[in-house]
Formats: structure tokens, C-alpha cells, sequence
């Protein structure tokens, strides 16, 4: 249970970096990152791996880079049900993804030592 809120922490703090840095990323109030960290832990979880799987062959002709793609969902996806957080179109997802998914690996290893 606590890596699970740790990972959502980080996911948090990975779309405050993005909602910095991206134009088409924002949030209406601070709840609202908490939150989205938490669904997008939850959303990983359990929707990701289905749609590894299902896609598995594009993602093996395209050499993984269609995970992506798949990470941009579950931002979208997230955004779409999270009714305070808005993410303008798919190039503001996929950077967003691409943001909590340094933030995220970042804050991992920081926590290894």
C-alpha cells in the first residue's frame, strides 16, 4: 500500500511538472493533482496491462515505441474522468506522459538510495 502512494505521490508531482512546463496540461485546484495521482496509479494498475496486451503487435513492430501511445491514453483517460483536470489533445498527453514518466523514474531512484 505504500509504494502504491508513493507511486501516485510521484505521479502528483510528475503532472505539476507538466502543467509547468505544457501549455495544454492544467489543473483547477490542488486536490485535483492529488487525485489525478492516485487514478492514474489506479488506472496503470489495472487498464495498462490490458492494453499492453491487446496491442502487444503493434508495439512489436514499432519496437515499443507504441507505448507511448499507451501512456497518452492513460493520461487522457485520466483526464477525461478527473473533471478537474483538463489535457488539451494528444500531443499534451503524450508530453505529459512523457514528463511523469521521468519525474516518476527520477523519484524511484532517489528513493533507492
Amino acid at each position: 500500500m505504500g509504494a502504491f502512494l508513493l507511486r501516485g505521490a510521484l505521479a502528483a508531482i510528475g503532472l505539476w511538472v507538466a502543467t509547468l512546463l505544457l501549455d495544454g496540461v492544467r489543473y483547477d485546484a490542488p486536490l485535483t493533482l492529488l487525485l489525478a495521482g492516485l487514478l492514474l496509479g489506479v488506472v496503470n494498475a489495472i487498464v495498462r496491462p490490458l492494453a499492453v496486451v491487446l496491442t502487444l503487435p503493434i508495439t512489436f513492430l514499432t519496437l515499443g515505441l507504441f507505448l507511448l501511445v499507451i501512456n497518452a491514453g492513460m493520461v487522457a483517460f485520466v483526464a477525461w474522468l478527473l473533471p478537474g483536470l483538463h489535457v488539451a489533445g494528444f500531443w499534451s498527453a503524450l508530453l505529459a506522459a512523457i514528463v511523469v514518466s521521468i519525474v516518476g523514474g527520477v523519484g524511484q531512484a532517489l528513493k533507492g538510495r
